[in-house]
């Protein structure tokens, strides 16, 4: 049924596992609605708590290589859909009914960034490190700036969204991305312990609790979404994401334009 992702489903717990080790589990159009079908099959079924993490040295690369490339000969129209797909996608992971806990195996990267630090409980490996790396690209972190702002704060955001530098995962618990460093040989251990922890909860004030959280959030969060969607199909159409996006893919340095909207 699945072709980028693993999904287990065992009594009261569901794991799904990225799995494209050889493309460091990177984000695919195929994954993004893998992933929100994955979670539909949990939200349907006996699970209470559910755990994600990545297979082999990463958690999550980022976007896809060919995803950037097709990207490149998109109609405005067509970039407009897929930013609202990816939208959809942090939306969902933002608001899902059930706890979700990331087991951050590696490297998390622009988007996988996103998937790990919008679960409710974040654990990661004293190597994994993280970043918003959409800048250097001359990409715009648009539609994660919305969530990160308001985990995170102002501050902290402009500095991650601005620099795209990358941190290491001390920092990252110390502002507030991570919720716990565990040793890797004991990642996914801790992960079932905290499981266990919110399974023996009532399941519904763990229900309702999150749809206080999401609820009271909601109507701003949705606002904010329309308005970055646009954003980023908007830049895909500038110089600078044109020469930004090639000097990636030909691992060379960008020479940047500067934007042509004043």
């Amino acid at each position: 049924m699945y072709s980028t992702l693993l999904l287990e489903i065992s009594g009261n717990l569901a794991t799904v596992t990225l799995n494209r080790p050889e493309k460091r589990n990177a984000i695919s159009t195929q994954m993004m609605a893998e992933l929100q079908t994955a979670l539909d099959q949990i939200e349907k079924s006996h699970a209470r708590v559910a755990i994600l993490t990545g297979s082999g040295k990463a958690f999550c690369a980022g976007m896809d290589l060919d995803m950037l490339a097709a990207i490149a000969k998109q109609s405005p129209a067509e970039n407009q859909e897929d930013s609202r797909r990816i939208a959809k996608m942090f939306r969902r992971i933002w608001s899902f009914p059930r706890p979700l806990i990331a087991a951050v195996n590696g490297p998390a990267y622009a988007g996988g960034c996103g998937i790990a630090t919008l679960c409710d409980f974040t654990l990661a490996v004293p190597e994994a490190k993280f970043g918003y790396t959409e800048v250097k690209i001359g990409f715009l972190p648009a539609i994660v700036s919305v969530f990160l702002t308001r985990q995170i704060g102002e501050k902290r955001s402009r500095d991650l969204l601005l620099t795209g530098r990358i941190i290491e995962a001390e920092e990252a618990k110390q502002f507030g991305l991570v919720s716990e460093i565990v040793p890797a040989e004991r990642l996914m251990e801790r992960a079932r312990e905290l499981a266990n922890l919110l399974i023996a909860a009532s399941p519904s004030s763990l229900t309702r609790s999150k749809h206080l959280l999401v609820s009271s959030a909601a109507a701003g969060v949705d606002h904010d979404l329309e308005r970055a969607i646009l954003e980023n199909a908007r830049i895909r159409c500038t110089p600078d994401f044109q020469e930004g996006l090639a000097s990636f893919l030909e691992k060379r340095k960008p020479v940047w334009q500067g934007d042509s909207e004043k």
